[in-house]
C-alpha cells in the first residue's frame, strides 16, 4: 500500500500511462519499517480536526500523511452522490437554521430503524449546496470551523484527489462507503452503478487504488461480478453489531448474523467476494475489567487464514474514546500519546489497516514517530 501511495503520485505527474505502469513496480521495494505495509485511512477525513467529509478535512488528511481518504456516500434527490456519513444531516448541517426547508423535516424507516431529520433524498443538490457542515461532537471537537464548509460531490471529491495528488507528489487512495444501499434502490436511487461509473470515468481513480466499502452483501457480491478480480478496486466487507443482520438480508427475510459471518466458514464466504474485512477495534482487542487492552480475539487470524485483509475501525484521540488505562489528562481531553500506543497495540496484534479520525496521529503510530508537543 505504502508503495502504491507514492509511486502512483509520481506517476500522476507523468499522466495516466505512468500511472498503469508505475502499478506494474509498485510494490518492488521492500518496506523500510515493521508496519510499513499497514495503511492509515482518513475516517471521514481528518475530522478529529475539522468537520467531517469536507474538502478542508479531507485535505488535512492528505497534509497528514493519510494513505486513502474516506467518503460516505447518499444520495440526492436528483441522483447525485454526495459525502455525508447518513442521509439525515440535521445533525451535521445547519439545515435546521433555514426556515425554507422547515417542512421538509420529517420521520422515515431507514434500514429498519426510525428516524427523523432531514434527508438528502428530500433535497437537490443545489438546494444542498445552500447548507454549511457542522462539527458532528462540538462539544468535544468545538464549532470554530461550523458554517465555513459546504456539502461535496462525489465528483468534487474525485476532482479534488487528482488535484491532492498532483500537488504532493505522490498517490492517494479512495475509500468509498455506499451508506444505505438497498434504502435507496428501493426509492429509485441505486448507487453501486453509479459509483462505479464515476470511478471508472476518471483516468485517476480508474488505477488509483480503490477500496469499496459496505455493511451489505449482494452490492459487493454485485459489484465483483462486474469487476472482477483484475482491479484496482478492491472490495471490504463491513461488519456491524454481532447480533445484528446486514440490511439487505434482513429486508429480504435472511437470518445470517454479522456473528456468523465472522467464523471461520464465514470468512471463507465472504473472501469469495471481498477482499477485506472491516471491523469495529474491539472486537480485536477487547477492553479488560481493567481499563487495558486484552489478547487478541481469533478473529485476526481467522481471516488471514482466509485469505482476507483485516481493516480496523474507528481510532478517535479523545480519552472517552480510549481504553481507560490509556487516558491521561481531563476527562474528555485530546490525548495524542494515548491514541497513538492504542494504535500501535493493534499494529502489534496483526491488523492490516485502520480508520483514524486523526491520520497525523495514524502516520506517527505507522511510522514510529511521536506526537508532536502541543
Amino acid at each position: 500500500m505504502k508503495q502504491e501511495r507514492a509511486v502512483v503520485g509520481r506517476a500522476v505527474l507523468g499522466g495516466v500511462a505512468g500511472v498503469c505502469m508505475a502499478f506494474s513496480t509498485a510494490m518492488a521495494a521492500a518496506p523500510a519499517q515493521p508496519f510499513a505495509h499497514v495503511s492509515v485511512y482518513a475516517h471521514r477525513g481528518a475530522s478529529a480536526l475539522l468537520p467531517e467529509h469536507t474538502l478542508a478535512a479531507y485535505a488535512q488528511a492528505i497534509v497528514d500523511g493519510a494513505d486513502y481518504i474516506e467518503p460516505d456516500l447518499v444520495m440526492t434527490r436528483d441522483g447525485v452522490m454526495v459525502a455525508r456519513h447518513e442521509n439525515e444531516i440535521g445533525g451535521t448541517t445547519d439545515v435546521a437554521a433555514h426556515p425554507e426547508f422547515a417542512a421538509r423535516r420529517t420521520g422515515k424507516v431507514i434500514d429498519g430503524q426510525k428516524v427523523e431529520g432531514w434527508f438528502t433524498e428530500d433535497f437537490t443538490l443545489a438546494e444542498l449546496k445552500t447548507l454549511h457542515a457542522r462539527e458532528r461532537l462540538p462539544e468535544l471537537r468545538g464549532t470554530a470551523f461550523d458554517g465555513e464548509f459546504r456539502i461535496a460531490t462525489l465528483d468534487e471529491i474525485v476532482e479534488f484527489l487528482v488535484q491532492q495528488a498532483r500537488r504532493s507528489g505522490r498517490g492517494i487512495g479512495l475509500a468509498p462507503e455506499i451508506k444505505h444501499g438497498s434504502y435507496f434502490r428501493g426509492i429509485g436511487l441505486p448507487m453501486e452503478e453509479r459509483l462505479l461509473d464515476t470511478l471508472r470515468g476518471n483516468p485517476y481513480t480508474n488505477v488509483a487504488p480503490i477500496l469499496v466499502q459496505s455493511f451489505e452483501t449482494a452490492n459487493l457480491r454485485q459489484l465483483r461480478a462486474r469487476i472482477g478480480r483484475e482491479s484496482n478496486i478492491r472490495l471490504l466487507q463491513l461488519i456491524g453489531q454481532a447480533q445484528a443482520r446486514p440490511a439487505d438480508v434482513a429486508l429480504a427475510g435472511g437470518e445470517l448474523t454479522y456473528a456468523r459471518m465472522t467464523t471461520p466458514a464465514g470468512l471463507r464466504e465472504i473472501a469469495g467476494y471481498a477482499d477485506a474485512i472491516g471491523i469495529e477495534h474491539r472486537a480485536l482487542l477487547p477492553v479488560d475489567a481493567q481499563g487495558r487492552l486484552a489478547s487478541p480475539t481469533p478473529l485476526i487470524a481467522d481471516a488471514h487464514a482466509a485469505g482476507l485483509q483485516v481493516v480496523a475501525y474507528t481510532f478517535r484521540p479523545e480519552n472517552p474514546f480510549l481504553p481507560a488505562a490509556l487516558r491521561q489528562g481531563a476527562a474528555d481531553a485530546r490525548n495524542p500519546q494515548g491514541s497513538i500506543a492504542e494504535i500501535r497495540a493493534y499494529l502489534q496484534a496483526g491488523i492490516d489497516a485502520f480508520f483514524t479520525d486523526d491520520p497525523a496521529l495514524g502516520r506517527r503510530a505507522v511510522d514510529g514517530g511521536e506526537p508532536a508537543a502541543p
